[in-house]
């Protein structure tokens, strides 16, 4: 019996003989799903980075808006009194300097028209960027997205100098390209995490809520000490940089990576199953998206959230300076820190989901819809709160911390809803679903920039919050009516939702040796 367990042994000597520690057996300790994450996670931050550093940065940019300069009328629409020419009068508090004056004169509709701009082109390309990852995978469309965006943030200064509008068009360059990123990662969610894994890794996608958290301390540092300009050149670099280890570590499918190991590939397969085919076999439905009630619930519903979160993001940073009269350096570091600890709050949020669907306690459509609800109505109302605390600065801030916190709950709802109801078709869903709720993104300033034009006083910004608040809730309902996560018939080419898979096939797939050339030759044919 020597000799053919001699034999047998000999058979794999690639899987025993090989040194205990090495360097390929350390990079077996980290799952591809990992290092999946950590480019997702690392993509989204810095693609956010070059989305909002100008909400800071214009805060420098422009001159203040004109306001009272009797102070007892100041300090009842204003949480500060505005400075006077004379510095060396001023009170020590946190008040915008007069050192921090900008140099272009555009007022709150040429700025709304500036910061929103990217977001006109980034709608436009939802449907593109589902379409162009069907085509060419999500390594391609997703790196070139950011190269393009990250050249663009480069030539900025210059066209802000130049004037406004070549300033708005470069803009419009980077949301079209930064609208290619959401559809391609959601695609490669669908061939690469099981469905018990989809709301943990969907925290990954909070690598956004990171970027923007790091990004306006950053970004307050930087005008402080070196000027504007400097923002645009750092965030460039950033991308530049970025774009190069992509390019070496992302690849499409499992059954690409070199380095992925045996048994993850065998478990990704075994747990994904029959619900995700090859890009190429498969058509997009088209007309059944269009007309599919689940799919236009995410889109609407999540409209409202937008509407709210960019409040945050893009009038948070202006609401700062001109009613509570903060610093730039405050101003960057306070409209920051929340989105960085939202990232955590995700987290929470994603691993809470999938334990309440892992031990039954509630079914995942429930799921969805709980955490949905979690991120939007809250919000809405804290929002809501904000315009009627006034000037107790401390209680605006702590409740400013807590509504940001809460919206990153959408992704255990119905942000990770895209993947539930189309596995198969992540991108086109989100492209269709991006189309309709981001075009709440330059809504939300435009509306904003309105309100906002003759008056930037507290009632003013009380009518802005008050209206995100309405959007907000209101469009929850759509998701509690027609939301789902049961997967949709037309995910498969022929209609038909298959049967599940034999536990006894499935361990058959697990046990199977899966050498890499036979592996593909077989999912090619």
């Amino acid at each position: 019996m020597a000799t053919p367990a001699a034999t047998d042994n000999s058979s794999v000597p690639s899987l025993q003989l090989q040194p205990k520690f090495c360097f390929r057996s350390l990079q077996d300790m980290v799952p591809a799903r990992v290092v999946l994450y950590m480019l997702s996670f690392s993509g989204f931050l810095v693609s956010f980075m070059m989305r909002t550093d100008i909400n800071i940065a214009i805060v420098a940019m422009v001159k203040l808006p004109s306001t009272p300069t009797n102070s007892t009328e100041a300090q009842e629409k204003y949480c500060f009194v505005p400075p006077t020419s004379n510095v060396s009068e001023q009170p020590d508090v946190n008040i915008t300097s007069l050192s921090e004056e900008g140099e272009f004169d555009w007022n709150p509709t040429t700025q709304s028209a500036i910061l929103g701009s990217f977001y006109w082109c980034y709608i436009l390309s939802q449907i593109i960027g589902g379409v162009l990852t069907q085509q060419f995978g999500t390594k391609t469309v997703f790196g070139f997205s950011q190269l393009v965006t990250a050249v663009c943030s480069l030539l900025i200064p210059q066209a802000a100098v130049f004037h406004y509008s070549a300033l708005i068009v470069l803009r419009s360059i980077q949301g079209f390209a930064s609208g290619l990123t959401w559809p391609a990662m959601y695609a490669l969610v669908g061939h690469w995490i099981p469905s018990n894994e989809r709301s943990r890794f969907m925290s990954s996608f909070q690598g956004f809520s990171f970027g923007i958290g790091l990004t306006y301390p950053l970004c307050g540092f930087l005008i402080a000490h070196y000027g504007w300009r400097i923002v645009f050149y750092t965030t460039g670099s950033i991308g530049l940089s970025w774009c190069v280890v992509w390019w070496l570590l992302a690849f499409d499918l499992p059954r690409k990576h070199p380095r992925i190991t045996r048994s993850e590939l065998a478990y990704i397969q075994r747990t994904i199953g029959n619900t995700v085919i090859g890009r190429k076999e498969m058509k997009v439905p088209w007309m059944s998206i269009l007309t599919s009630p689940p799919a236009w619930a995410i889109g609407v519903t999540t409209f409202g959230r937008i509407w709210v979160h960019y409040v945050f993001i893009i009038c948070g940073p202006l609401y700062m300076k001109t009613v509570l009269g903060f610093s730039i350096q405050k101003n960057g570091l306070l409209s920051g820190v929340p989105f960085l600890c939202s990232y955590l709050s995700s987290v929470i949020f994603c691993y809470l989901a999938d334990y309440l669907v892992v031990h039954e306690i509630l079914s995942l459509t429930n799921v969805r819809k709980l955490f949905t609800a979690v991120s939007q109505i809250i919000p809405g109302l804290l929002l809501l709160a904000i315009g009627y605390l006034g000037c107790e600065i401390n209680l605006v801030l702590v409740t400013w911390f807590i509504a940001v916190t809460l919206i990153t709950a959408a992704y255990a709802g119905a942000m990770a809803n895209v993947v539930d109801i189309a596995p198969n078709l992540a991108g086109p869903i989100l492209a269709f679903a991006q189309t309709i709720h981001m075009s709440a993104s330059f809504l939300s300033p435009l509306a904003a920039g309105f309100i906002l034009e003759e008056d930037t006083s507290l009632v003013a910004w009380r009518k802005v919050f008050g209206t995100a608040a309405v959007v907000a809730i209101g469009t929850y309902s759509m998701f509690q009516l027609c939301g789902t996560a049961e997967v949709q018939s037309w995910n498969y080419p022929d209609g038909k939702i298959p049967a599940k898979t034999a536990p006894e096939d499935l361990q058959l797939l697990s046990a199977k040796p899966l050498e890499k050339n036979n592996f593909e030759s077989a999912a090619e044919s």
